[in-house]
């Protein structure tokens, strides 16, 4: 009965222990137990047919350029007509533009050329982090040995039509597993890793970007500083002037602050492990985010201390607290958790001033990617999709597909930016998963 077919997808299916609701063919099927090849289905079976089905949809409509505005009336015209009459200011203009062309980016895959060919395109891409500057790319890869090897990937030829860039791999720090890494630019080097052997004691690696050059061969292996520190779930680096020549690790139930030049320790106690560190530019602050959901920041110019009394601020989320970006002016703290939540947090006033709902996350530590300039902030979720928002008022621009069927071991890692391969270069999105690398460009 067609009236009846529509009621019941209209309404709530309950759901039946041992039975599952096909909703095709508009009726109850019973749940077979087991994993094995004689007993196929199972629950976990179905939801990922379903959602599998749902991503292959996705790729389709992008494929065929169904892709419609997020807003409504918002058009190229319409910004610049408003720009020309003086309702948009410079900035708010920039931001809409960018709001526009991110809905219209084209995925379109990169040739990987490396000087060694027997290392191009042979290993997963784990990580991608880009510099400050976003000329070159930090990648770290998983080998077939075990383990994990590194790499830069050049952007300078990012803008041409055979969309190829090049790959310096360093293969003399191998089965290592890199557990969290953090990139700057401004000191004496240009890299920063956090590795660690699995079940063993683990390092802090500072990485000179002269490692990977294809001169000086010999030279290399000398230029590696490392530390011994175990437990390890984060690390940052300090860019203020008051505190330069330090980074930090998050460990198990405490913080410890080290000075690379002097080696001089600072260690902070705390209630919870650390899985989530980032430095203040303009003040000698570290944040820090806890699996307990507690974000506290220190001023690391205090001695070490016990208890909460050098807890300069506290906030709290309900579930472990994965990545914290700070904004630019510094007032506002960004964090998400493995809830799946996302919260913009006023740090003068210790309030949740805005929520940036469709992430997905369960139990894996996943980093956000804040871009001020462009008003864009991007996520990667457990489910292996891209979300955009606009970070003025936190609204789901666009949700893109992986190219790649959902795994826990292909979630994939990116990069956005306004100028890819430098001050000239090309705006759109990096996205590495499995062996491949994707080029969302603007449109």
């Amino acid at each position: 009965d067609p009236s009846s077919s529509s009621l019941t997808q209209n309404s709530v299916v309950p759901e039946l222990p041992g039975f599952y609701y096909d909703s095709e063919k508009n009726r109850y099927f019973r749940l077979l137990p087991g994993h094995n090849n004689y007993n196929p289905l199972t629950k976990e079976s179905i939801q990922y047919k379903a959602m599998e089905c749902k991503r292959l949809r996705l790729l389709e409509e992008e494929e065929k350029q169904k892709k419609k505005t997020t807003r409504a009336g918002l058009n190229s015209s319409t910004l610049l007509q408003k720009r020309q009459l003086g309702l948009l200011s410079s900035t708010s203009y920039c931001r809409l533009v960018h709001e526009l062309k991110v809905n219209c980016m084209q995925r379109r895959k990169i040739e990987i050329h490396s000087p060694d060919s027997s290392v191009a395109g042979t290993n997963n891409f784990k990580i991608i982090v880009a510099d400050v500057a976003c000329e070159r790319i930090f990648t770290v890869n998983d080998v077939e040995h075990g383990g994990c090897k590194y790499g830069i990937i050049n952007l300078s030829g990012l803008g041409k039509e055979s969309l190829t860039v090049e790959m310096y791999d360093n293969l003399y720090f191998t089965n290592r597993k890199v557990l969290e890494k953090s990139l700057f630019s401004l000191t004496h080097f240009s890299k920063l890793c956090l590795m660690g052997i699995a079940e063993t004691p683990g390092c802090a690696s500072l990485l000179p970007a002269s490692l990977f050059s294809s001169t000086n061969p010999g030279d290399r292996p000398g230029m590696l500083c490392s530390f011994k520190i175990s437990t390890a779930w984060s690390c940052a680096w300090c860019l203020n002037p008051q505190a330069d020549n330090c980074f930090s690790t998050g460990l198990t139930r405490r913080v410890l602050v080290t000075n690379v030049v002097t080696g001089h320790r600072q260690t902070f106690g705390t209630s919870s492990d650390v899985l989530a560190q980032q430095f203040a530019t303009q003040t000698p602050m570290l944040y820090n985010g806890c699996r307990s959901g507690e974000i506290f920041s220190i001023d690391v110019r205090q001695r070490s201390r016990k208890g909460q009394s050098w807890k300069a601020i506290r906030l709290f989320h309900d579930s472990a607290v994965t990545s914290i970006r700070l904004l630019e002016a510094e007032h506002y703290v960004m964090a998400a958790d493995m809830a799946g939540k996302i919260k913009l947090w006023d740090l003068r006033t210790a309030k949740c001033v805005k929520q940036y709902k469709g992430h997905h996350n369960e139990y894996a530590i996943l980093p956000l990617h804040v871009n001020e300039e462009e008003g864009l902030l991007t996520a990667v979720g457990q489910d292996c999709y891209t979300r955009i928002w606009s970070l003025q008022d936190a609204h789901l621009l666009r949700t893109i597909p992986s190219p790649h069927p959902s795994s826990k071991d292909a979630i994939p890692s990116v990069v956005f930016s306004s100028r890819l391969g430098g001050s000239r270069g090309v705006p759109g999105l990096l996205m590495a998963v499995k062996q491949d690398l994707y080029h969302f460009s603007y449109n």
